[in-house]
């Protein structure tokens, strides 16, 4: 399984996302799948990543939130929660998503 963290630079949310998915896969007792931090430079960058907006969260090159659309654009990424809309999901919801993704 590979796991990607595609981000832009100076994304604010980028080291909360980074945290929360290292958790999440610590609360799956997968602490041995690496996440690999990718910086999407261009908009050429974003294709075929899925990339939605910085933070996205890769499973095998699948958006583990594939609610939202694909974009070009060097942007930030907003989540729905349950607490309302933030840049980065809640722990709970990356657990989930992950689990979705067979880990």
């Amino acid at each position: 399984m590979r796991i990607e963290l595609l981000h832009i630079d100076d994304c604010p949310n980028t080291a909360e996302a980074l945290e929360r998915l290292e958790l999440a896969l610590a609360a799956l007792g997968r602490q041995d799948v690496p996440v690999i931090l990718r910086e999407v430079k261009t908009a050429v960058d974003t294709a075929g990543t899925g990339f939605a907006g910085s933070p996205t969260i890769t499973a095998d090159g699948a958006d583990i939130f594939p609610d939202a659309a694909p974009a070009s654009d060097l942007a930030c990424r907003i989540y729905r929660t349950p607490d309302g809309l933030a840049g980065v999901p809640t722990l709970d919801q990356l657990t989930e998503a992950l689990a979705r993704h067979g880990l």
